[in-house]
């Protein structure tokens, strides 16, 4: 069984304060881009994980790895698994790539191995393993809310190429959270509305969607600072990091803007090139 894993850039991110659980409460749009890596089941009688990457481990360490673990203990199975994952998605990069390849594991598995969970199930057990994996599940556009698991999908029309630029900067996740201040809630409207209304004029979008992060981010890596106003300079309607970084993605009016920035950026550091409206496939797979 051969699968695509995409990744998701954030359009919008706030953070709105610590929970006592230690993790964040958050706001965010994500959203489903062409860029993904490719995961490949086998039978096997235990469970196994190769990877492409050295950056990447392969054992209990991955996601892919515990989340075939955790299916099978849900369902009380005794089958095992080899997994083999060519990354395409840089790691650490804001792009959720190893929250879609543990995603993209379950849902295979739950097929593969006849364990009969449902969506609402998936995605409570994706919850377990990181706040992104539940996304994942089903992919597409959503609101993002609590630790970002609890989800709203909608139907996003993106008249936009969207180009990634990734340096090979890793930005930590659990320190990026460390920094940050969580905003006060004064108005403004909320996430999804600004989005939804945004997208027709992505230059008024720019000063009311927002990463929280980027502040923070920027001061201590200001390489990703300069992608960003790079992306604007190479003619993006709109551009933001994605998630806690290193990546930044910018919105374009045309194919070959797009592509002529995508060449750009491609020269020194990993880029992707989404068209409008894309629609990921999934193999089929709920």
């Amino acid at each position: 069984m051969n699968l695509r894993a995409y990744a998701k850039v954030n359009i919008g991110l706030r953070v709105l304060g610590k929970r006592p659980d230690g993790f964040h409460n958050i706001e965010t749009v994500f959203h489903e881009i062409d860029l993904y890596d490719e995961v490949t089941i086998e039978q096997a009688d235990t469970i196994s994980l190769t990877t492409s990457s050295p950056h990447v481990p392969s054992d209990a360490r991955n996601l892919c790895f515990r989340a075939a673990e955790a299916l099978r203990t849900r369902f009380r199975g005794k089958a095992g698994v080899r997994i083999s994952l060519r990354k395409n998605i840089p790691v650490g990069a804001g792009l959720g790539g190893g929250s879609s390849d543990a995603a993209t594991v379950l849902v295979a598995l739950n097929k593969f191995w006849n364990a009969g969970l449902d969506r609402r199930a998936l995605e409570s057990l994706a919850s377990t393993l990181g706040s992104d994996v539940p996304f994942f599940i089903r992919g597409g556009t959503a609101v993002g809310t609590s630790r970002g698991e609890l989800l709203e999908y909608f139907d996003l029309r993106m008249p936009f190429w969207i180009v990634t630029a990734t340096p090979p900067i890793h930005v930590s996740t659990s320190w990026a959270y460390s920094q940050v201040r969580a905003r006060e809630r004064k108005g403004g409207g909320d996430l999804r509305t600004l989005v939804e209304e945004g997208i027709t004029n992505p230059s008024a979008m720019q000063s009311i969607v927002t990463n929280d992060f980027e502040d923070y981010v920027f001061g201590e890596y200001p390489e990703i600072r300069r992608n960003r106003k790079r992306m604007k300079d190479l003619g993006a309607v709109f551009a933001l990091m994605s998630g806690s970084g290193s990546s930044v993605f910018g919105l374009f009016h045309d194919e070959p803007t797009a592509r002529k920035a995508a060449a750009a950026f491609g020269a020194s550091m990993a880029a992707s090139l989404t068209q409008p409206n894309f629609k990921a496939d999934h193999g089929g797979l709920p």
